[in-house]
């Protein structure tokens, strides 16, 4: 037993180190030193400093060493701050605002693009105004760049008296960059909410980009729909003035979701599809956040909008038509669990 702890304890610790090696090479290598080059040869030089003083060497001030080394990164890294200022690609270009008065709520930075493929559009934004007391439902969508546990996760406001307000909450990323998984764990890419038409924001999805998209209605008074509404206009307003981070495990678009719904009165708990999104359509299902009345695959079948979209096109109506095959609304709601 004696010698299995001592296994056991020493497998913990060369965990401990290893992590501890890695995270600070890999914070080094995705810094915000303007030169790859620089970067890569500072980061390849504390691995193999890493790798010397902590099972190497026998001498115990170079593993005072590595910890002063790694204090020092450690701090560099919580000194990196977000920006509102770089270049920009276009579809991310404007941080939306939006002004509440009264019932009126007014976005400024409304994205509307016009597509002719995934990367030739004309640039559009607008300026959009609502009803507060004319938001009915929300509407929850699921995308597949490829069909797996994980996808991109948003939802549209619906009224009553106009067009869904859909909000996307995305990497902010630069010009001739694209989204890497494992850089945005580095503070890489800042966080942005999209807001905007559908025509844009689910149109390039399944008419362009070729994604799997699946739509679902969710059971929500719509008193509890306008509070989720302004928990969003809040956090828009916030990033608006405080720039964040996008961060892959902790602020992502699934996890500021379900924030979202936790201020608008959710009772639930945290579950691991928060994370594993592309999985997320089978805990609405479970939770009863969804249409129960069917099976979840014939929900899902029925859920997907794919062709509905693609026939629609730029139509006045396309919102219409991409919910035109959609199981008919479940009457009655369930305040509870997201």
């Amino acid at each position: 037993m004696c010698k299995l702890l001592g296994w056991l304890l020493a497998g913990i610790g060369f965990l401990c180190k290893a992590l501890l090696a890695v995270w600070a090479t890999l914070a080094i290598y995705f810094s915000n030193l303007p030169w790859a080059w620089l970067r890569l040869v500072l980061a390849v030089a504390f691995a193999a400093f890493s790798i010397w003083a902590l099972w190497l060497t026998r001498r115990p001030r170079m593993r005072w060493a590595f910890a002063g080394l790694f204090l020092v990164v450690l701090v560099w890294f919580l000194c990196i701050r977000p920006s509102q200022d770089r270049p920009w690609r276009p579809e991310v270009a404007v941080m939306p605002r939006v002004i509440i008065d009264g019932d009126h709520v007014r976005f400024i930075g409304y994205r509307n693009f016009d597509y002719r493929s995934k990367d030739d559009f004309r640039v559009r934004y607008e300026e959009r105004e609502v009803l507060l007391s004319h938001l009915t439902a929300v509407d929850f969508f699921l995308s597949y760049w490829k069909m797996g546990p994980v996808g991109h996760t948003f939802v549209s406001f619906c009224f009553d008296n106009a067009p869904p307000v859909c909000i996307s909450i995305e990497v902010r990323t630069e010009v001739h960059e694209a989204f890497a998984p494992v850089a945005s764990l580095f503070k890489q890419s800042e966080l942005i909410y999209v807001v905007g038409d559908e025509r844009d924001i689910v149109r390039v999805r399944t008419n362009y980009r070729e994604e799997e998209v699946y739509l679902y209605r969710i059971r929500m008074s719509p008193e509890r729909a306008r509070r989720l509404f302004l928990a969003y206009l809040d956090r828009i307003n916030e990033l608006a003035d405080r720039p964040e981070f996008y961060r892959l495990l902790s602020n992502n678009c699934t996890v500021n979701i379900v924030r979202s719904a936790n201020t608008a009165g959710r009772d639930g708990r945290f579950d691991i599809r928060y994370l594993l999104n592309g999985l997320i359509d089978r805990y609405l299902y479970e939770v009863g956040a969804v249409d129960t009345t069917l099976p979840f695959e014939e929900l899902r079948r029925r859920s997907r909008i794919n062709e509905a979209a693609r026939s629609a096109d730029n139509a006045a109506d396309f919102s219409e038509r991409i919910r035109a095959s959609l199981p008919p609304a479940v009457n009655g709601y369930r305040d509870g669990r997201m």
